[in-house]
């Protein structure tokens, strides 16, 4: 599997990822220090609000132009963005339409990158759940070290040196993916923008399964995934400080790691069944939010459901990639993309609202509670439930080999 290409690919999505897992830490410290808990709402909000817009229009022209082609354009435009971002933090105190501006425009180049990412991964990569895992647990070692880094240079230098560094990984993710040989050739043609849009919309809307993890995924996004970092960053912090959110926040990276290796060597006769069975974990997160433990507990909680949210997210990502046509793998992936992260745009943004009426740690458990009855919604649904294995593996025989996608 550690082809030259997949190890360029790989290298440009750990580091890249390491700025992600940095800059909700940075944010929800640095813009709640200056506009509480709405603000970071709103600022969270906005870059998921553009990136859901536009994200359908992104894997249009990944099928069209090559995803390698838009990912690294976006790479650059972000990396724009955050070296903005740095220099306004050091010099002084950003204004929040700017901070809302910002945002905009970097969740439009994360909407012309992430469809992209799902697409790559059959061409760098034969064995597609095997990178998966591999790209999950690079994600959780991320998501284990980037928090605590964040946290840790926010209070010793301040968000703008944060800032700077996450530019710095877009910058060498973009150079990572310039240098991949084997490269999605554009497959949409030069038909109008609307057919290329239907054309995914139809391949979207008749894999029942897809859709109907979506739908589902829309009400966790709202209920459990948008409020969760403003609220949960708030409610750690006032318990266990600013680095203790930055501990809690590794906790839930070690838990990734260990479901991406268990993902990578453990192949369920029914993935999705198999996911969602153990999604029951995730509901540790919210619920040790919100019953204020000890920080060991705290973290134990995000390990478990991290573990839980890595090994579902796997299956999925498997399941995608395996059973769609790969000349408009992008276009689906940006549909199901603009699904799942609708609901999360919504929750952001009344996360800080909701707080003046209801109590955070009350919101907190209905997440828990919301978590548990997603489980119970993905095993109701029979197409989800009675997704096959042997099916995934039929698929990945029938794909083309990557050599021959050019």
């Amino acid at each position: 599997m550690w082809t030259r290409d997949f190890s360029l690919y790989f290298g440009a999505r750990a580091v890249s990822l390491l700025g992600d897992a940095m800059m909700p830490v940075a944010a929800a410290l640095a813009v709640g220090r200056l506009y509480g808990v709405a603000g970071v709402g709103y600022v969270l909000a906005a870059w998921t609000a553009s990136c859901v817009l536009l994200v359908v229009f992104g894997g249009v022209f990944a099928d069209r132009v090559g995803a390698r082609v838009m990912m690294v354009g976006a790479d650059a435009v972000r990396a724009v963005t955050q070296g903005v971002l740095a220099v306004l933090f050091l010099t002084g105190t950003p204004p929040l339409w700017l901070l809302l501006a910002a945002s905009v425009l970097s969740g439009a180049a994360t909407a012309m990158f992430q469809p992209g990412v799902n697409g790559m991964v059959p061409l760098v990569a034969r064995d597609p759940q095997r990178a998966n895992g591999v790209l999950k647990v690079a994600d959780a070692m991320t998501q284990l070290a980037g928090p605590v880094v964040a946290a840790l240079l926010t209070v010793a230098a301040g968000a703008g040196t944060v800032y700077a560094v996450d530019a710095v990984t877009f910058v060498l993710s973009a150079l990572c993916l310039a240098l991949i040989r084997r490269t999605p050739a554009g497959t949409a043609g030069r038909s109008a923008m609307g057919r290329d849009l239907r054309r995914g919309w139809v391949e979207f809307r008749s894999r029942t399964w897809m859709w109907s993890v979506i739908l589902i995924w829309i009400c966790f996004g709202l209920f459990v995934f948008g409020p969760y970092v403003p609220l949960a960053s708030r409610l750690v912090s006032e318990q266990h400080g600013e680095s203790g959110f930055g501990w809690t926040m590794a906790a839930l990276g070690a838990g990734t790691v260990c479901g991406g290796l268990i993902a990578m060597r453990f192949r369920p006769s029914r993935p999705l069944a198999a996911g969602a069975v153990a999604l029951i974990g995730f509901a540790a997160i919210p619920l040790s939010v919100a019953l204020a433990p000890p920080l060991p507990v705290l973290m134990a909680g995000h390990v478990l459901g991290g573990a839980a949210l890595a090994f579902w997210s796997v299956m999925w990502s498997t399941s995608v990639q395996t059973q769609v046509p790969p000349d408009v793998l992008n276009r689906v992936t940006a549909y199901e993309l603009a699904g799942s992260v609708s609901g999360m745009a919504v929750g952001q943004a009344l996360a800080g609202p909701l707080t003046e009426v209801v109590a955070a740690r009350d919101l907190m458990l209905v997440s828990a509670g919301v978590s548990l009855a997603v489980v119970a919604a993905l095993l109701l649904v029979g197409p989800i439930r009675n997704q096959t294995s042997a099916t995934i593996r039929s698929a990945t025989r029938a794909a083309p080999e990557p050599s021959r996608i050019v």
